[in-house]
């Protein structure tokens, strides 16, 4: 579904993008999805929606959580005739309420490392990159400051501790709660954060990534009546980290049938209206190596493969660990009531758009 926006004059087209971003993002938290169906079934709050994201052309409020607060889809009965604005909404903190209280006080953090890879059939790399977010839980009382120290190699530089393991962050996006010109002046990130769960940053690396998970398969026809499919997979990443839920899926002739499989690990299943095999990996340690042979029986009348196989697809996820090795060197909590509060961190690397062509 396309999202468009108008305008009567020369306007900012990276605001205009930005906007729209934000608005299928609050309608998403609305309505699950984003489709015509949940548009007409949603009509009269998409109208109040709109009211509040813009005024006269200006963005105004478009964080959902606060939006939420009194523009609900079981409709806001009110004891007086009057209409109630949230006391957010005119707060100076417009994303976070003030008397918020908790017995217990934590911040989880998640560093998430996604990779996106494309490897030649010669087995050179022609794509790598990495796209990575820090997301927060927060369940801290009052209105706290939280500063957050990263290994960033410009910060490191300014410090004169340019020798310790760093990361040059490219294309940072901080929520709109970072305060920008303390990152800018001296590297801080710095905020009051929203309550619950959201999505402090992002940022991406475009340096060279070894292929986390390598593939290598071999395709043998038998007087075209059957074919035989060997796949290889080694994991190439620390022994001591483990992939979870690991995916492998083989395209195979769009004619085949009567599929045998043969795994050392794990247990494979033909997908025949996707074309492909997928052999699915619960734990694949660091170093390990496995093999899957498929055999399936083709037509009697040979057809013509026109194009090239499509590439083989990964998907995993390896818990505690990042490839770009960005670490979180302190999370500091200032609140004026002086309460302790504990910062957990989790480090999670999984597969983006990870694909190995073979032909």
């Amino acid at each position: 579904m396309a999202v468009v926006a108008t305008t009567l004059k020369n306007a900012n087209a990276s605001l205009v993008y930005s906007f729209l971003y934000k608005t299928v993002e609050v309608f998403c938290e609305y309505f699950k999805e984003l489709e015509e169906e949940s548009i007409r079934d949603n009509f009269v709050i998409v109208y109040e929606l709109l009211d509040e994201l813009m005024d006269f052309g200006f963005p105004q409020t478009t964080d959902s959580k606060i939006l939420q607060e009194y523009i609900t889809q079981q409709g806001n009965k009110l004891e007086t005739g009057k209409s109630r604005v949230p006391p957010t909404v005119t707060n100076a903190v417009s994303w976070r309420s003030e008397g918020i209280k908790y017995k217990k006080n934590e911040v989880f953090i998640d560093v998430i490392e996604s990779v996106n890879l494309l490897v030649n059939v010669n087995g050179s790399v022609l794509l790598s990159e990495i796209v990575g977010t820090i997301k927060l839980k927060v369940f801290l009382s009052g209105m706290p400051e939280l500063r957050l120290g990263l290994n960033d190699r410009v910060l490191f530089e300014l410090t004169g501790r340019s020798k310790n393991k760093s990361v040059e962050l490219e294309d940072v996006k901080f929520h709109q709660c970072v305060r920008l010109s303390r990152f800018d002046n001296d590297r801080t990130i710095s905020f009051i954060p929203p309550d619950g769960d959201f999505e402090l940053m992002s940022y991406r690396l475009s340096t060279q990534v070894k292929p986390l998970i390598w593939i290598e398969s071999v395709i043998e026809k038998f007087s075209h009546s059957r074919v035989e499919i060997m796949v290889k997979a080694k994991g190439q990443f620390k022994k001591q980290s483990v992939a979870n839920s690991v995916e492998i899926s083989v395209p195979v002739p769009s004619d085949a049938d009567s599929p045998r499989f043969k795994t050392s690990v794990g247990s494979a299943k033909y997908v025949p209206e996707k074309n492909v095999v997928i052999w699915s990996i619960k734990s694949f340690p660091g170093g390990k190596e496995y093999l899957m042979r498929a055999h399936f029986g083709l037509p009697s009348v040979e057809k013509e493969e026109v194009e090239g196989r499509p590439p083989i697809g990964v998907k995993f996820e390896i818990p505690y660990f990042t490839v770009s090795g960005i670490q979180v060197r302190y999370m500091k909590i200032i609140e004026k009531s002086g309460y302790q509060a504990l910062p957990w961190v989790r480090y999670i690397t999984q597969s983006g758009d990870y694909q190995l062509r073979t032909t």
